[in-house]
């Protein structure tokens, strides 16, 4: 069960729903709250990633397909999806699963390459959450959560099912024009006003708010973060282009100029594998300092 291929069926209602928001744009009367609003540039540039992406994606899938399968194939655990509790089980550890997929791509600059794409729009609106990223390489890493569902015997087709699910569910929220819901619904679920604290690229709301369904993934491994001051939306530097191709590839392109340039096989590693905005230089004047600190306690003796 193709994730892409879901979407592809959903198509029409996506359109449905993007129309019903730029006309809730169009005639609004009530500009009390600031939004981000509607591009029409922006959202073209995200509407022309998707279609990209639906043409190049499922070259990732000829790795990450596989990997489930062969799990699925090899384990000797097989739970029957005729139990109500087995689909359950495998939408919340779906769940789970996107949540730790959904932090390494933040906090691991390797994985950051392609997910930065999602995040690069300045706008939030529905057409923002077709702006996925397409071919970077080791992106399917990410993915070893799904693997671990297959191996504990959930069938590998309500794997990718599952999957399709938690993707589905992010279309809905990305939107400015619904506030906040009922306080036991925001206590629970991922909600639109959660995902605008997610893309937010002020200080207060880096790094928060992974759900994918479940917001109380956040709430137990402490990326919580209320929507409170207004949400800027963005990269905290901005790439000002509509070109799908540099969108897609512009922190790619970046983090191997870093690899090359690096003076060190720790460098090399730490722009591969550190996080987002991580410097060589910053970690050569941190062992530096820790030296000097050392030299200080314990002077040589002599």
């Amino acid at each position: 069960m193709d994730p892409l291929r879901i979407g592809l069926y959903a198509m029409p209602a996506y359109f449905v729903l993007l129309a019903i928001e730029f006309l809730s744009y169009r005639f609004d009367k009530d500009s009390a709250r600031p939004r981000a609003g509607i591009s029409w540039r922006d959202s073209a540039t995200n509407l022309s990633i998707y279609v990209l992406g639906f043409i190049l994606r499922p070259l990732d899938k000829f790795i990450t397909v596989p990997l489930v399968a062969i799990a699925a194939a090899v384990t000797p655990l097989h739970l029957s999806a005729s139990h109500w509790w087995v689909w359950v089980l495998a939408i919340v550890l779906a769940d789970l699963a996107y949540y730790l997929q959904h932090r390494m791509s933040h906090r691991i600059r390797m994985f950051w390459a392609a997910h930065n794409v999602h995040h690069s729009s300045q706008y939030f609106n529905l057409s923002t959450a077709m702006r996925l990223s397409w071919l970077i390489p080791g992106s399917f890493l990410n993915t070893i959560g799904y693997v671990g569902m297959a191996l504990i015997g959930i069938p590998a087709w309500l794997v990718f099912l599952s999957q399709a699910i938690v993707l589905l569910y992010q279309f809905p929220i990305h939107t400015e024009r619904i506030d906040r819901l009922p306080r036991v619904v925001e206590y629970v679920f991922n909600t639109p006003s959660h995902h605008r604290v997610h893309h937010g690229a002020n200080n207060p709301y880096l790094d928060k708010n992974y759900a994918g369904i479940l917001i109380l993934w956040d709430r137990m491994f402490g990326t919580f973060a209320a929507e409170g001051e207004p949400v800027r939306y963005g990269l905290t530097k901005n790439i000002d282009t509509y070109n799908p191709i540099k969108v897609n590839y512009h922190e790619f392109v970046a983090m191997m100029g870093d690899i090359r340039r690096a003076r060190t096989w720790r460098g090399r590693l730490g722009y591969l594998f550190g996080p987002p905005g991580w410097h060589e230089k910053d970690s050569i004047a941190t062992n530096v300092e820790s030296r000097a600190q050392e030299v200080s306690v314990h002077p040589a003796m002599g």
